[in-house]
């Protein structure tokens, strides 16, 4: 049997600084010469059974010029991958990691040429992504999500301007939880701190930090609202009630709860002796407004110092008489 011609584009596949290969799929290479040789009827009939079929004989006795039946692209193939495995259409392969990508909400820029298992994609942030071949797959079926490393190092360096210090890089201890920072608004140690307590404002400089004890706190009210309709009211002193009210006090992420006020206080053992004298006058007063601790059991972190919504303008009285500093002994 006699070999046959076969056409190739002009443009050859190239490799980038970022060891990407291209959305660009040749033919079997225009330079290689054909081979003049038999091309025996078992690896016709081997072709077939596997979608292709063979145009004819490239370059030396080992490699033929396969056409895949489903998109017509020729590509070149070694005799013995055909016979001893199930060849790869890379114009095909290429068509379903784009399909792949397009699903996830990506745009493929092109295979890894580390690992074929990888490629490089464009984010909706419009960063380039490295990643695995099976993950995409995973984000196209809603299985798990894209989380861009650029974008997500953005995010941490803000939280931690927010605090008034800046992210250096990874914890040199290696533990995924922590991050190393510089106080920057502060003495300017560095320090590994927990994200989560980052986030949540959970933490002290160990180089000029004050205890809790010395710092600024602050009385505030809180609102709660449980699934039944039940509005409760909540007394308390932190050194940040945001940080109380979103990592701590708040369980279920759907329940509605705000800040009602806070008031100031110089230290927090000035709040914590304010508060005690606080509650004390509540329970004096309205012992039957004080809420079991079952009734928001799961809802809300905490054990006590929860009233009935009832007493919510008595508690912001309070809590104005104390801001006012009329309050009695």
């Amino acid at each position: 049997m006699t070999t046959t011609p076969f056409s190739t584009p002009k443009m050859p596949l190239t490799q980038t600084k970022a060891h990407i290969i291209p959305n660009m799929v040749t033919d079997a290479d225009e330079t290689a010469p054909p081979y003049a040789g038999p091309i025996a009827p078992q690896w016709q009939a081997a072709a077939k059974a596997k979608g292709f079929a063979i145009t004819g004989r490239i370059r030396d006795r080992y490699h033929l010029a396969l056409r895949c039946d489903v998109c017509g692209h020729v590509y070149e193939a070694r005799i013995y991958t055909l016979m001893s495995a199930q060849p790869q259409c890379p114009a095909c392969m290429i068509a379903r990691l784009n399909q792949d990508a397009t699903a996830a909400g990506l745009a493929h820029l092109g295979r890894d040429t580390d690992s074929r298992h990888y490629s490089h994609y464009r984010a909706p942030c419009g960063h380039s992504l490295r990643r695995q071949h099976e993950i995409v797959r995973r984000m196209a079926a809603g299985s798990t999500g894209l989380r861009c490393e650029t974008c997500h190092a953005a995010t941490e360096a803000s939280e931690a301007q927010a605090r008034g210090w800046e992210l250096i890089g990874p914890d040199p201890q290696g533990d995924p939880n922590y991050r190393l920072y510089a106080h920057a608004d502060g003495c300017g140690a560095t320090q590994r701190i927990a994200r989560a307590n980052m986030q949540s404002n959970r933490f002290g400089c160990a180089g000029c930090g004050e205890g809790w004890m010395a710092a600024q706190s602050f009385l505030y009210a809180m609102r709660f609202t449980l699934p039944i309709g039940q509005e409760l009211v909540k007394l308390g002193y932190s050194r940040d009630p945001d940080s109380r009210l979103l990592h701590q006090l708040q369980i279920d992420r759907d329940m509605p709860c705000e800040i009602l006020r806070r008031v100031p206080m110089p230290t927090g053992h000035h709040a914590i002796r304010v508060e005690k004298r606080l509650h004390a006058k509540l329970r004096a007063r309205h012992p039957h407004a004080v809420i079991d601790p079952l009734a928001y059991r799961g809802k809300i972190r905490v054990r006590s110092e929860i009233y009935d919504a009832a007493l919510t303008q008595e508690v912001l009285a309070l809590l104005d008489t104390v801001a006012s500093g009329s309050l009695d002994g």
